[in-house]
This record gives C-alpha cells, sequence and structure tokens, in this order.
C-alpha cells in the first residue's frame, strides 16, 4: 500500500532538520523494513513536508514501531524540529492524505 503523509519543520529548525534525516539511525531504518516498510520518500516546499511511504500495512507498521526505543528516541529529536509531527500510535493511522487524483 501507499501511504502520503503531511508535517510541518520548523522555520528556525530546517537545517537541523535535514542533518538529522542525513544521519537516520540504521536501527530505525532496519526496524522500519522488518515492520513492512518498502520505500520512505520525504519531499520538503519552505516548511511543508511530503512523504510517501510504500508499506505493506500502515497499521502495522505503525504498531510495530511505536514503542521501539529508537523510534521514540527519534519522534523526540523530531518533536524538537517539527510543528506538525508525525502520530506513530494507532490514531496516526487516519493521518494519510486522501488521493485526489493520478495520472492514467
Amino acid at each position: 500500500m501507499r501511504v502520503a503523509l503531511h508535517t510541518k519543520v520548523r522555520p528556525d529548525r530546517i537545517d537541523a532538520y535535514e542533518a538529522a534525516h542525513r544521519e537516520v539511525p540504521k536501527e530505525l531504518t532496519d526496524a522500519a523494513r522488518a515492520a513492512g516498510a518498502h520505500s520512505w520518500t520525504i519531499w520538503r516546499s519552505r516548511t511543508d513536508l511530503f512523504h510517501v511511504l510504500e508499506c505493506e500495512d500502515y497499521v502495522r507498521l505503525l504498531a510495530e514501531l511505536e514503542q521501539l526505543p529508537v523510534n521514540v528516541a527519534w519522534q523526540a529529536r523530531m518533536a524538537e524540529l517539527l510543528d506538525v509531527v508525525h502520530d506513530y500510535s494507532h490514531d496516526g493511522a487516519d493521518a494519510g492524505l486522501p488521493v485526489v487524483w493520478e495520472l492514467p
């Protein structure tokens, strides 16, 4: 399944956000893959962040990552940088953006 998400980085923290993503812990990327993620890309337009995630089951992915210590630490780090955070709780499964149009 493909999931699109929207978050926002704080204007004064853009450089720190991008620096953090050059050093995502391997333990976290391995855990995301083990939880069913095939790919995850984030684009930035000013302070808006757009994520596209390909995974087997988004609800399962969130459940497997939610309490994982490396993800908890990463989310705490991201919370310092973001105005709108990604929600890894079960409620976060409804955070995906609905498809409006696709090129046929």
